[in-house]
């Protein structure tokens, strides 16, 4: 066991924080998080805590928030408002440790030694410490846990410790915490349980088994309660204490199904394979994911270790097993959020998956086609035809947004997003389009992408509303920037929505093209005739998108030009948002910007911005921008990058990162995994210069000087490409596939067997 508690010996894959602050402890847990796209867990110390039951907290603070997760185990809590939050299930990795009656708390004593660390390779969180009780006595001991990703019901704890004296009566409890979760117990045996949600009466069934040896013989437990594990002994000196923990989880989504059966089945597997097995499937299940999806990078070992923080966060949210759940904006590490889907997923995340890891992609697009009718009704009830997703979306795919929320002073402040927000039926479009010319999936486009976009082009079409003056309007909006609320033809929304509209068309003609068949019942299916077809066309031509061929200049939404102007240098030195520190009128009255949305429009389609558009548009809104939001960042690294602007994008891509490694209290919630994922798109899709949306895969890097060599590995149409920028020239290898046509900084090869390398 001692060897498998080692990290791994390369720092550029480790990341660790040792000491402990009641600030930042609740961050600490989040970014340590680990899990498997079904089961998240956060990084809570497994022993030396006291229980976390206390609810109205008033002036205190917890000391820790542990939580486990199960992807798509909604329920909807009693708040005000009423809405679907991701419900916790038992804390399965608790260890009491009880010494002459006293039990074991790291708040009493002195903590002489407290490591936390991640092992980014391994997929894993380990711990190490030594602790001094009040009463002298001083334990230390190392700790592993992990969410198997090889079988992802699965997880496994081990423990190792000693003590430094003889004749202390030690108590050693592993346990399943269930404090403050509202969920029916259904099933209470020795070694499984099962439960159900109030509200939406959901299933979830844990199984678990725990050994103990000391000085190497396995000793049998206490049984008193099922799910608890108890042992009793008198210490001696330096004698070893090892335990391991194998837990198994099941969802049920319906009150019909019940998860006792598939939760003891896969606890099975784990007692059948042992431990040791357990953590080696995991290891090797992570290592093939790094394989695809690892960014190498010379020259820059802080954005190195960074990317890979990145990346194992992203390689944790997804399940490809399970299209009938999505990523919320905090992943499976915090309750921030409540767990609700948003654009990010879409737009901050899809392209990781795409390129790497093209099953993960299309689970969670078929995760919006399983929510299609919801998104329908939502269309429907505000008098609309084809679908309008919802800004917020838990497990039906209704909208959750809470109308309302209480503010600090008591006052009802209303929420417009989940009723004007509506750029997110084009983001999921963009998303399928992107997903399809990426993978070349014709059954999924067949059988869901082309569904997709031809309601969302509907909905659009709708939505633009001809008026007098010969154009189409797209009125009471928000875009991405939220600080101003309930405006007309913002431009990120209305160019979304043109082009939304001309994919649907275009995915139409291939539809009619090449599988007319499906073109015509689907054409059936959705009595889709001629005449909105045309309407549709008449969209694309009309549709406002605040382009002032003059200067060249999108007006953000019409009126912004008139607001007035505000310098946010003048602010720079503010530690909070800016509609804070000048309040929310003013906010709305000045040109100010939360988050990239011109800028957005920029990086999502680069092809409206022909020429000196693109670069005359950032110069324009990048100082206006105050980055209220953690998806902003990475936007504009990402445009800056592609502007061959390498000292910009890299302080971007550096406030980006900051985001979650250091050690902000707003982390709390959970890492903001949009940020990772736009992370990854400032390196790959900036600096990299990989177009995913062509005929053919092409790259037209622009690595900054300070980078020796960047080196990663891509998924295209079924192939697999590894890619090396390096000394002006680019290596490109086909590791998996065909040959094919790959477009190099403007110029066209023939990718076969063997390595291409072009001078750039």
């Amino acid at each position: 066991m001692r060897q498998s508690l080692e990290p791994t010996p390369d720092p550029g894959w480790i990341i660790a924080h040792e000491g402990y602050n009641v600030l930042t402890e609740n961050a600490v847990e989040s970014r340590f998080a680990f899990g498997n796209g079904f089961l998240g867990m956060r990084a809570a110390l497994a022993g030396g805590r006291g229980p976390s039951w206390l609810s109205w907290l008033g002036g205190v603070r917890w000391r820790s928030w542990p939580r486990c997760y199960v992807a798509g185990l909604f329920d909807i809590p009693n708040t005000e408002p009423p809405v679907p939050a991701l419900a916790p299930v038992a804390d399965w990795s608790r260890v009491l440790i009880t010494l002459n009656g006293k039990p074991l708390l790291a708040h009493e004593g002195q903590m002489l030694r407290g490591i936390r660390t991640l092992d980014l390779r391994r997929g894993l969180l380990l711990s190490a410490w030594t602790h001094c009780t009040p009463a002298g006595v001083t334990t230390s001991g190392r700790g592993l846990a992990l969410l198997s990703l090889a079988d992802r019901a699965a997880g496994l704890q081990l423990l190792r410790a000693e003590l430094d004296r003889d004749g202390v009566d030690v108590k050693l409890e592993a346990t399943f915490a269930m404090a403050s979760l509202d969920v029916k117990p259904m099933l209470l045996e020795q070694d499984l349980g099962s439960w159900r949600t109030e509200v939406t009466g959901k299933g979830v069934a844990m199984a678990g088994a725990a050994t103990l040896r000391l000085g190497g013989k396995l000793r049998e437990p206490e049984r008193p309660f099922p799910l608890l594990w108890v042992w009793s002994w008198r210490s001696i000196a330096g004698q070893v204490i090892e335990l391991d923990r194998m837990v198994a989880v099941a969802r049920a989504g319906n009150p019909e199904d019940d998860p006792a059966p598939r939760a003891a089945a896969a606890l099975e597997r784990s007692r059948l394979l042992g431990w040791r097995a357990v953590l080696a499937a995991h290891e090797a299940a992570w290592n093939a994911r790094w394989t695809a999806s690892d960014i190498v990078i010379e020259g820059d070992d802080a954005m190195q270790r960074a990317l890979r923080f990145a990346v194992y966060h992203l390689t944790s949210a997804a399940n490809p097993e399970d299209e009938h759940v999505s990523i919320g904006a905090r992943g499976l590490t915090g309750d921030a959020y409540f767990g609700h889907v948003f654009w990010d997923t879409e737009i901050y995340l899809l392209p990781f998956y795409i390129a790497v890891w093209p099953e993960a992609a299309r689970a969670l697009l078929m995760y919006r086609f399983h929510t299609l009718p919801a998104a329908r009704a939502k269309a429907a009830q505000a008098g609309y035809r084809g679908a309008l997703y919802a800004w917020e979306s838990a497990d039906t795919g209704e909208e959750t947004t809470p109308e309302h929320v209480v503010g600090a002073d008591g006052a009802i402040v209303e929420i417009l997003t989940g009723k004007m927000e509506h750029h997110i039926s084009a983001d999921i479009a963009y998303a399928v389009w992107q997903y399809w010319r990426a993978t070349g999936d014709d059954e999924f486009f067949l059988g869901a992408g082309a569904e997709i976009l031809l309601e969302t082009a509907r909905f659009w079409a709708c939505r633009g509303i001809a008026e007098p003056d010969g154009k189409r309007h797209i009125r009471h909006v928000i875009g991405p920037d939220e600080y101003h609320e309930d405006v007309d033809d913002n431009a990120f929304t209305n160019v979304m929505a043109r082009w939304n509209i001309a994919r649907a068309l275009e995915a139409l003609e291939l539809l009619q093209a090449g599988w007319p068949e499906r073109a015509a019942v689907l054409r059936r299916k959705l009595s889709l005739g001629d005449d909105e077809l045309a309407d549709w066309r008449d969209a694309v031509a009309r549709l406002v998108t605040g382009l002032d061929p003059a200067t060249g200049i999108y007006q953000q939404f019409a009126g912004f030009n008139a607001l007035d102007p505000l310098d946010l240098a003048a602010y720079a030195g503010a530690n909070m948002p800016i509609d804070v520190v000048i309040k929310r009128q003013r906010t709305q009255r000045s040109q100010v910007v939360k988050q990239a949305d011109v800028v957005a429009l920029i990086a999502l389609l680069p092809k409206e911005f022909p020429g000196e558009l693109a670069e005359r548009n950032f110069r324009y809104y990048e100082p206006k921008c105050a980055h209220g939001s953690s998806l902003s960042t990475s936007m504009h690294g990402l445009v800056a990058a592609r502007l061959g602007d390498a000292e910009m994008a890299l302080r971007y891509l550096h406030k980006t990162a900051a985001l979650d490694l250091d050690l902000d209290p707003n982390s709390a919630g959970g890492v903001r995994i949009a940020g990772l994922g736009g992370m990854w798109q400032t390196v790959m899709l900036g600096f990299g210069g990989v177009d995913l949306m062509g005929d053919i895969l092409e790259i037209n890097p622009k690595v900054p000087p300070q980078w020796r060599s960047l080196s990663f590995r891509l998924c295209w149409k079924g192939r697999v490409v590894a890619i090396r920028i390096a000394g002006g020239a680019l290596q490109a290898t086909l590791v998996q596939g065909e040959a094919m046509d790959i477009r190099i900084a403007g110029a066209t090869h023939k990718l076969t067997a063997g390595m291409l390398q072009v001078s750039i």
